[in-house]
């Protein structure tokens, strides 16, 4: 019988990825190059929108940190390519999440705290994938916890910037669709021994969205918006996650109300 056997990240390998993303965001303030607008015609429907230096530079970071989680992960003495793709996922998001705000902040204390705290969670996270890539590790299922509570906090800060920084809705809906989707899918494959639910996932992530463009003309504070689309979308998520499982009666029921009334209690209260 195979023994378990508690394998760490190359500390090389996990310095060198979070200096790579961070290096991207660190020029970003330095860099001016001016500002493309694009347009589109739709059916009924104008749409107009500028893409910067900033916004590529998010998501040349969200590319360096899900190529660099592979690099990482092949170090890995168990690594498995096809298990390994599902791996990059989290560290792409956090690397695109973590450059909302700082694209959106003036160089200071704040920017660089922001900065600081982005570069330990981007190798947090790169940490915790390669732990939970090998399903004998005796640390597995605390660690995948872990990763998806970071997942959901996660698509409560980018909630929180979008709507604080004021964007329009037809660039807010389809971020924060993406993401949902990319973490309810993540979520699930931790929860479910490695299988992909595609179905879930996706209509979580279309519920999210639409009530997304409902609270959009809501006079709500930008930290009452994240938590109340976080409620529903946790929510619905372990509700799909027990009945995948074959739970019933109140264990189906359970963690998903008691989610969903902290997080939209919690809303009420915050301003």
């Amino acid at each position: 019988m195979e023994q378990p056997v508690s394998n760490l990240p190359d500390i090389n390998r996990l310095s060198v990825l979070a200096a790579t993303v961070l290096l991207t965001y660190a020029v970003t303030p330095f860099v001016q190059l001016p500002v493309r607008e694009a347009q589109l015609q739709l059916p009924g429907i104008f749409v107009s929108f500028t893409l910067g230096f900033s916004t590529l530079n998010a998501l040349l970071a969200a590319l360096l940190a899900g190529l660099g989680s592979d690099w990482l992960l092949r170090a890995h003495p168990r690594y498995q390519a096809a298990r390994g793709a599902s791996h990059w996922l989290l560290p792409a998001l956090t690397a695109l999440v973590i450059g909302v705000p700082l694209n959106n902040l003036e160089v200071g204390l704040a920017w660089w705290a922001v900065f600081a705290f982005g570069g330990f969670l981007l190798a947090g996270v790169c940490a915790a994938e390669y732990i939970a890539s090998d399903p004998a590790d005796p640390r597995r299922a605390p660690v995948s916890a872990v990763l998806s509570a970071v997942s959901f906090a996660l698509v409560l800060v980018l909630a929180v910037a979008l709507r604080g920084a004021g964007l329009r809705l037809f660039l807010i809906i389809p971020a924060l669709t993406g993401a949902v989707f990319l973490t309810v899918l993540r979520t699930l494959y931790l929860r479910l021994g490695e299988r992909w639910v595609w179905t879930w996932s996706l209509g979580i992530a279309l519920v999210t969205g639409e009530m997304a463009a409902g609270l959009y003309y809501w006079p709500v504070s930008p930290l009452q918006y994240g938590l109340i689309l976080l409620g529903p979308a946790y929510a619905l998520t372990s509700l799909a996650a027990a009945l995948e499982e074959g739970r019933a009666g109140a264990a189906l029921w359970i963690e998903p109300a008691l989610m969903l009334a902290a997080l939209w209690g919690l809303a009420g209260v915050l301003r």
